[in-house]
């Protein structure tokens, strides 16, 4: 497997969560499909070689599914695949208890380093906490996802190095909706992750939500799950702070 492509780094795609409904969606060419299908997504991450694309998609095809789209990913010079598939399948057709055994499966066949299926409208929704600073936009957009049903997920907190007065609007929401906010003032001698750390537990991933700080290394391995980081950094060319101040900063030099 040699074609690579980058993948883009949707929020509501990592968590397996579509733009648009599928709700009265049919597989193509077959009038007796179900009327109501469900939607499903598949991570893969194993060693290179030949043929992994084309077993995943035998898979779902065999079981009656019908793929969306999918996104592959081959680091050059590393023998690694990462992929992301976007399918719709009849539940019926397609136990969920079965597509876990078949995924298994194809994971066994490659000695798949991840193998993850994601069905949201059948599978519990996972816990997240949202850890932000001083600007609201990143928020408030996971927010408003949030409220709007695009987002499988219960948020069990949001924690800030940032103090947000009770006017806030960000403030008003949450209260509204029960969700608890936690401001915890951090140095430079103290970011506070051993707070964080009790108040993360019991999380499936955080999301850093335009988090200016750094998570140290430690805290990473203690925490031990997945962290998604939205922020507008244009890396790895253009760290820090002003990404696009940097780019034409860049380019005024050149020219």
């Amino acid at each position: 497997m040699t074609f690579t492509r980058r993948v883009s780094s949707c929020f509501s795609q990592f968590l397996g969560f579509a733009n648009r409904s599928f709700n009265s969606y049919k597989l193509p060419g077959d009038p007796s499909s179900s009327p109501s299908l469900t939607y499903g997504i598949h991570i893969f991450h194993c060693p290179d070689e030949v043929g992994i694309v084309a077993k995943l998609s035998e898979r779902i095809a065999s079981r009656g599914g019908n793929i969306l789209g999918a996104d592959v990913f081959v680091p050059q010079n590393k023998n690694v695949f990462y992929s992301r598939s976007e399918f719709v399948f009849d539940p019926v057709r397609w136990p969920r208890k079965q597509m876990d055994e078949d995924f298994l499966k194809l994971s066994n066949m490659f000695s798949a380093i991840r193998s993850v299926a994601r069905v949201p409208a059948l599978d519990p929704k996972f816990k997240i906490a949202v850890l932000a600073s001083k600007q609201d936009h990143c928020l408030v957009d996971l927010l408003y996802g949030w409220q709007e049903g695009r987002l499988p997920v219960d948020i069990t907190c949001v924690i800030s190095n940032h103090h947000r007065g009770p006017n806030n609007n960000v403030m008003h929401f949450l209260e509204r909706n029960g969700i608890p906010y936690h401001y915890l003032h951090t140095t430079e001698g103290n970011k506070r992750e051993r707070e964080i750390l009790e108040l993360v537990l019991n999380t499936d991933f955080l999301v850093l939500a335009r988090y200016m700080q750094v998570l140290s290394g430690q805290f990473l391995r203690t925490y031990g799950k997945d962290v998604i980081n939205i922020h507008h950094g244009l890396l790895p060319s253009f760290k820090g702070g002003n990404p696009c101040k940097q780019v034409g900063y860049f380019f005024a030099y050149i020219l």
